[in-house]
């Protein structure tokens, strides 16, 4: 065997959502802070990202993460996630998946009943509790970047659906809050394809109609995904957040829960210290918790925490043989849907 590059990951999902966690084979991406290393991929060198998201080494599911130095002195880490579109700021069901594998490989060590990790993203430090209990982190407890509310009730006119009402809100990366019942469909897993090509179909409209820019951070600018929304008679929010080239999220969605909390508070539906639970298109569930108000830019946020749990199921190398013809990677419609 010839590898010219090996990185060791640990394998774990969050609620059924896979997140890969690089702990090994990786010193530093270029950059002097988060954002700049976020740039860094998406802009100059996305060869990393390409080699680990795409076939034949991975497949349409799941993410990969980076846990890089960090880049401010109280984080213990930097945190990046890689996807098949590109390189993203923040995810909660990645930062869950980074903190179970920084714990229960002894990364750092586990304290028992709490342990507290700080992860340095693009979108801001992110604080974690990590619940544990003989070994085994039981739950993930994240303070979230500041969520807002960017545009809110736009439409656009689709060819396919008529006339789509969505509001543009930051949870972390850039949504478009959809409600699924503007799309004729449900949030159920035999919707599943229906739901991934139409809010893939329905990001890229709305990407071209409207420009999302951040107020602080240009790495941060950009329209992410489309997350369909319903209400369940029990008061939870059932999430559904679309992916490129074509799938959905098998967890709540972090961000997306973050981004939701957020459009609540601007409807006057957010009460400080109520937990409202999102519900994944498979049933996993996040808590989410409404905190505090603080400004981002011009705008008023949202300071929230969301808990959830993941399990690891594996741990393994991957690596890349000079004479690969794929190295680079690459995808089909036939699997990844765009």
């Amino acid at each position: 065997m010839r590898w010219t590059r090996t990185l060791q990951l640990v394998d774990v999902h969050c609620a059924g959502e896979i997140g890969r966690v690089v702990t090994g084979g990786l010193l530093d991406i270029p950059g002097a802070t988060m954002a700049d290393k976020l740039d860094h991929i998406n802009k100059v060198d996305d060869s990393l990202r390409r080699l680990l998201c795409f076939e034949p080494r991975s497949g349409p599911a799941g993410s990969v993460v980076l846990l890089v130095p960090a880049t401010k002195p109280e984080a213990d880490t930097g945190f990046i996630v890689l996807q098949a579109d590109q390189a993203h700021a923040m995810s909660g069901s990645n930062a869950m998946c980074a903190v179970t594998a920084i714990l229960e490989t002894g990364m750092k060590p586990m304290v028992e009943p709490t342990t507290e990790i700080v992860l340095d993203t693009a979108a801001g430090l992110v604080r974690a509790v990590a619940s544990c209990d003989a070994g085994k982190v039981t739950q993930v407890r994240l303070e979230m970047p500041p969520a807002f509310v960017l545009t809110k009730a736009a439409e656009i006119n689709t060819p396919d659906w008529g006339r789509v009402t969505y509001d543009i809100c930051f949870g972390g990366v850039f949504y478009a809050l959809v409600e699924v019942g503007e799309i004729g469909l449900a949030i159920v897993p035999e919707y599943a394809r229906a739901l991934a090509t139409r809010g893939v179909a329905l990001r890229d409209l709305i990407a071209q109609q409207i420009e999302v820019k951040h107020p602080t951070t240009s790495a941060l600018d950009g329209l992410a995904y489309v997350m369909f929304h319903s209400e369940n008679p029990d008061g939870a929010i059932r999430t559904c957040t679309t992916l490129r080239p074509g799938r959905v999220d098998r967890s709540p969605c972090g961000t997306g829960s973050n981004a939701n909390m957020a459009l609540r508070h601007a409807d006057g539906r957010a009460k400080p210290g109520q937990p409202v639970t999102s519900r994944s298109i498979i049933g996993g569930e996040f808590v989410t918790e409404f905190v505090s108000e603080t400004m981002i830019g011009r705008h008023v946020a949202t300071q929230n925490r969301i808990s959830g749990q993941c399990w690891i199921y594996g741990i393994s190398q991957t690596g890349l043989d000079p004479t690969d013809p794929f190295p680079r990677g690459f995808s089909l419609s036939d699997t990844w849907g765009g």
